[in-house]
């Protein structure tokens, strides 16, 4: 049997960040790669963060390079690519720099070894990021109450297993084992579907339900059916965003510091206003999931980048509908920083929102890739 790799990677991002302190201090026992993947085009803050979990993590991230550089005119893998692409800047319908600078040089990296990978998704979020198709890599999300990903959940759960998934947990006899098996033994049909069957068995017993599903993978080639045991079936947490900045503030690497609000002027009908920005996300400086106020944020508070990002455009390549050029003229900015002030002090009188929630609410559009 091939020794089963696990991998965790880091974005420069909070959750990611705070995943490799959670699973270094909550399973040591786990022999985990942390890895990164430069794109040659990240904030200084970024930097900084990766550099500060050297240190906790008590062992070096490694870096998985996109390219050769000793062989690459180019000094870095985004312009390295980019000559490649005949110029073509990244755009969300085109998002060649996540998949030529973070998941290639993954996949090249695991080769075909059984691997598992370790993602940063809260409970709080309703997505499942990144899957890769290669066969032998798994993800794992241990900041959900449910730690599978939605293909094996899809096949597990398949109707035809009921036999099998009732027999594990006649089996293991939990307490409620009579409750369980009237939710395994109702088929997923229309009026009760696959997300329906996997709340209520989560609900019923979240660890017992790992450990049925484990018995599962055992009959499978997936790489967590290798293991002998695994730790995470005995895991219920279920994180969102207050208890991502905790673990990140308790370890002493604090929170990303683009994430850190900062006061802006603007003027209202002739009036000054106070409002905060900051950053919603990591990635690239330039990203062109950035809301507009994060370029004006980009703009104020590190000129000499978004002079940088300026000269990537060009006629008929911009990294919005807006250049950059147009986007940082006075009136502009002014336009910008009104219509985020009026919009979020909206938000704030209709509920009550923090900037945590409105980082929550800028997740809904980017790359887990990327930004986790």
């Amino acid at each position: 049997m091939s020794k089963v790799n696990h991998l965790l990677g880091i974005s420069g991002g909070k959750d990611s960040a705070a995943l490799s302190i959670y699973m270094s201090q909550r399973h040591p026992e786990l022999d985990i790669e942390y890895y990164t993947c430069d794109t040659g085009k990240e904030l200084q803050e970024t930097y900084d963060l990766i550099n500060k979990l050297n240190s906790v993590l008590g062992k070096d991230i490694k870096l998985y390079k996109s390219m050769d550089e000793e062989n690459s005119p180019m000094k870095n893998p985004f312009d390295h690519f980019l000559e490649m692409y005949g110029g073509y800047l990244p755009s969300a319908t085109a998002r060649w720099c996540t998949a030529k600078m973070k998941l290639e040089p993954f996949e090249q990296h695991v080769g075909t070894a059984p691997t598992i990978s370790y993602v940063g998704i809260r409970g709080d979020e309703n997505r499942d990021g990144y899957i890769s198709t290669k066969e032998n890599i798994q993800t794992i999300f241990p900041f959900r109450k449910n730690i599978w990903s939605e293909d094996v959940i899809r096949k597990f759960l398949n109707n035809a297993n009921i036999d099998f998934i009732t027999q594990v947990y006649k089996d293991l006899n939990p307490d409620n084992l009579e409750l369980i098996l009237e939710y395994v033994s109702q088929p997923i049909s229309l009026r009760y579907t696959q997300k329906q069957k996997l709340n209520s068995l989560l609900d019923a017993n979240t660890k017992v339900f790992n450990h049925v599903v484990f018995a599962w993978l055992k009959t499978t080639e997936y790489p967590v059916g290798q293991l002998d045991e695994f730790p995470l079936l005995d895991n219920d947490d279920n994180l969102d965003i207050n208890d991502i900045f905790q673990i990140l503030e308790d370890s002493g690497v604090g929170i990303p510091a683009y994430y850190n609000p900062i006061q802006y002027q603007v003027e209202i009908d002739g009036e000054i206003h106070q409002g905060t920005y900051y950053r919603s996300r990591s990635g690239c400086f330039f990203c062109f999931y950035q809301q507009n106020i994060e370029w004006v944020w980009l703009l104020e508070q590190h000129p000499e980048l978004y002079e940088e990002a300026i000269k990537y455009e060009k006629e008929g390549y911009t990294w919005m509908e807006e250049s950059l050029i147009e986007l940082k003229k006075p009136e502009r900015v002014n336009a910008i920083k009104k219509e985020h002030y009026l919009r979020t002090n909206k938000q704030k009188a209709n509920q009550a929102t923090s900037w945590k929630d409105q980082i929550l609410a800028a997740e809904a559009e980017g790359c887990a890739s990327c930004f986790i």
